[in-house]
């Protein structure tokens, strides 16, 4: 099965960056994907941590949910939409928000981000707290790929990645990281989590990230990635938009799982 990692550098307009998505989505179509990540707010990148909740849309219900189910259905994919702003009952709150859907156009699934983000480092400060409410529920979805074999898709936003019990309770066999690190962080931690988070767990890692300096000034790490079971990497994109394609062959994850059981011979 093909996958894709779609890396973006997200600007203000919303219809700006759907316009880049969808070209980005097509080409992945184009290339044989049957699955496209896109990353973490690839809809808007504001200038304030509050613009997000100008954006944020109700279930169902909305321009950027409306853009991904019809390139889902148009493009014949399943995509993860990244995130996007979900309205909560409290208006300075959204939740941030990660949606799949079939290529029937339909959302399968919805996973609200649960770990968030805060740092601090000289001039550098970040605390999604702010305009954010945490999710609580892991999430995972099937995936029913042309090659004959049914995949469990775990899904987790960014900021995550730095939770192993997550991914643990996932149990999934591709794992979905659409993030925007801060390039502060990412350098110093985004490869060795993400391939961590492939060894321990013995599954894909598929990382969509954001990679560039953006219209707000943020500057994000990029190294959108695809990983093996094995904590090989196996596409990479240092920064800039672009397009990370590599395949997931459903033998080769369960001859490494037959091969090293470390996941039957857990203890705690």
């Amino acid at each position: 099965m093909k996958i894709a990692a779609i890396q973006m550098v997200s600007g203000v307009s919303v219809q700006g960056n759907l316009d880049a998505a969808a070209h980005w989505l097509a080409q992945a179509a184009a290339q044989g994907a049957e699955l496209a990540v896109l990353p973490e707010y690839f809809c808007v990148m504001g200038f304030k941590d509050t613009d997000k909740l100008k954006f944020q849309e109700t279930p169902g219900c909305g321009l950027i949910q409306d853009f991904l189910s019809h390139s889902a259905r148009q493009l014949g994919l399943w995509i993860v939409g990244g995130t996007l702003p979900m309205a909560t009952a409290d208006p300075s709150r959204a939740r941030n928000c990660s949606l799949a859907y079939a290529p029937s156009g339909d959302c399968v699934a919805r996973y609200d981000k649960i770990h968030l983000f805060r740092f601090a480092q000289g001039q550098e400060h970040y605390d999604e707290t702010r305009v954010l409410e945490p999710g609580t529920q892991p999430v995972q979805f099937e995936l029913a790929s042309q090659d004959g074999h049914v995949y469990a898709i775990g899904m987790s936003v960014c900021y995550d990645l730095r939770f192993p019990e997550l991914y643990r309770a996932l149990k999934a066999d591709l794992l979905l990281v659409p993030s925007a690190f801060t390039y502060t962080t990412g350098q110093a931690h985004w490869e060795v989590l993400l391939r961590a988070r492939a060894i321990e767990n013995l599954a894909y890692v598929v990382a969509a990230a954001q990679g560039g300096t953006h219209e707000n000034a943020r500057r994000t790490w990029g190294h959108s990635m695809v990983v093996d079971p094995w904590g090989q990497i196996l596409a990479q994109q240092p920064q800039g938009a672009g397009l990370v394609m590599a395949e997931v062959l459903g033998p080769h994850l369960q001859a490494m799982r037959r091969r090293l059981p470390a996941l039957n011979h857990r203890v705690l």
